[in-house]
């Protein structure tokens, strides 16, 4: 199976660049200021501009104001807007950017799903582990990336388990709060590609 592998919460380039050789898809930016990956939007375009083409730029956020959103637009560019599903019926965003609703553990619609969505666990950003139940039933009826406390470790488990359509990464390849460890994301991707090679189906 193909998978889509987002590295989420980068903050400088040593990071971003081992994210980009290891041959992730999308790289996330997280605007929101009480998490530990926090960037200004300023820095993103600096990261931002290093990112080839064919690699998503997806811009993170948590119930924004539009003002903060358009200054986000202004500067980073990004390919997707990834929020809280809810957010999306108040935002203004440019008719070409992908959006990727946000949904957790035990609060997802039973009917109505977008076409692509990502699923997390209960708190964004804690390394909380998804209900992989939950998010096995709901990939076979919607393209689902799965977040939510993935790991090198467990990320070969998560695929076979869920056979989602992405994976998101962010605690999970960190040294400490907010700083990515290379090797881990190298790791990651790498054991991410490999349990989707071993999917059919």
């Amino acid at each position: 199976m193909k998978l889509l592998v987002k590295v989420c919460g980068m903050t400088d380039s040593e990071s971003l660049e081992a994210a980009i050789t290891a041959g992730a898809d999308a790289i996330g930016f997280v605007f929101y200021g009480p998490s530990p990956r926090n960037i200004a939007p300023a820095a993103a375009a600096i990261l931002g501009a290093r990112v080839p083409p064919g690699v998503r730029k997806v811009a993170v956020t948590l119930h924004p104001d539009q003002g903060f959103v358009d200054e986000v637009l202004a500067a980073l560019t990004p390919d997707v807007w990834q929020t809280d599903a809810a957010d999306f019926h108040s935002l203004r965003l440019p008719a070409g950017i992908e959006r990727w609703p946000v949904f957790r553990s035990g609060v997802v619609p039973a009917h109505s799903l977008p076409s692509r969505l990502l699923f997390e666990g209960p708190r964004s950003g804690t390394g909380e582990v998804s209900d992989w139940s939950q998010a096995a039933a709901l990939a076979g009826r919607t393209e689902l990336i799965l977040g939510g406390g993935l790991t090198p470790a467990n990320v070969t488990s998560a695929v076979s388990t869920v056979r989602p359509f992405g994976v998101d990464v962010s605690s999970g390849v960190e040294s400490a709060p907010g700083r990515k460890d290379p090797a881990r994301i190298w790791e990651f991707v790498t054991a991410a590609r490999e349990a989707a090679a071993g999917v059919t189906g």
